[in-house]
């Protein structure tokens, strides 16, 4: 039985361990809010001596950065809403209906997720220069519609889907599609909210794809955006922090709001093989 004293250590402990894993975010907006003189200074400030929120409008006026972040969602929300669609049809394939060579089809599937991304990233960049693909929204979007693992994780949650149920339905007159949409799609919430939220941090995050396939400062994304802050004669890290605060609070928002439903459906994915 674990007595007061025994409590209070364990959540010492536990703030330090947390401290300790979140201050690169906190020195984030630490430095984004300092002067010039403070972010320069040596040995470095650990918190800020003063306040200066002009640097955040300093970021907007040397790159357009708002047009950044315009195209990192709009690519990162297409590819989150492509990679949901073809998914969940692919998955719902492999769980709930009975072909010849399912299993072994299914195997390879799963075997492209040992293919490192580096190998095909050529292929796909020939593909995409051949189709005059280059510096367009499907060039950024279209080779990453499709997903092995997502097609893996919303499998191992409708696996989990009782029998009966599409039994009944089917004495009801529900085929697969109206079963897959009626029934299957609402009850995998979860599962689908956990796909969604993956494939848009991993799109968003994305950095050697966009700068591949685009040359232009109109298609570029906000991670190839923010390397724009650093300049060859002298880089003012402040303004460089301050873009990166302004580019990780979207993904931060959505981590926190989603991280619940993130951790229920990796939890549910993982309980039935």
């Amino acid at each position: 039985m674990r007595t007061p004293w025994t409590k209070t250590l364990l959540y010492v402990l536990l703030t330090i361990c947390a401290a300790l894993v979140l201050y690169p975010v906190l020195y984030t907006f630490f430095m984004a809010v300092m002067t010039p003189e403070d972010a320069s200074a040596y040995p470095p400030h650990i918190i800020p001596q003063s306040i200066d929120l002009s640097n955040f409008t300093e970021v907007f006026d040397i790159v357009p950065i708002g047009s950044f972040i315009g195209n990192t969602f709009l690519v990162a929300g297409l590819t989150m809403f492509g990679q949901l669609v073809t998914a969940s049809m692919a998955a719902y394939a492999f769980a709930k209906m009975e072909f010849k060579g399912k299993n072994v089809i299914f195997s390879m599937f799963v075997a492209t997720m040992m293919i490192p991304w580096e190998v095909t990233m050529i292929p796909n960049y020939l593909t995409v220069r051949s189709w005059g693909w280059l510096d367009t929204y499907q060039g950024l979007t279209i080779p990453f519609l499709a997903t092995a693992f997502g097609t893996f994780l919303l499998r191992q949650f409708f696996m989990q889907l009782p029998k009966e149920l599409f039994e009944a339905a089917k004495i009801d007159g529900c085929g697969h599609i109206r079963y897959f949409v009626s029934h299957v799609l609402p009850l995998s919430r979860p599962a689908l909210g956990t796909l969604a939220i993956y494939s848009f941090l991993s799109m968003y995050n994305s950095y050697l794809w966009p700068l591949l396939v685009t040359n232009t400062p109109e298609m570029r994304t906000v991670q190839i955006g923010i390397s724009m802050l650093e300049f060859q004669e002298s880089t003012a890290w402040n303004l460089v922090f301050a873009g990166t605060a302004l580019v990780i609070l979207p993904s931060l928002l959505l981590l926190v709001f989603g991280l619940k439903q993130l951790v229920r459906g990796m939890a549910a994915g993982a309980l039935k093989g």
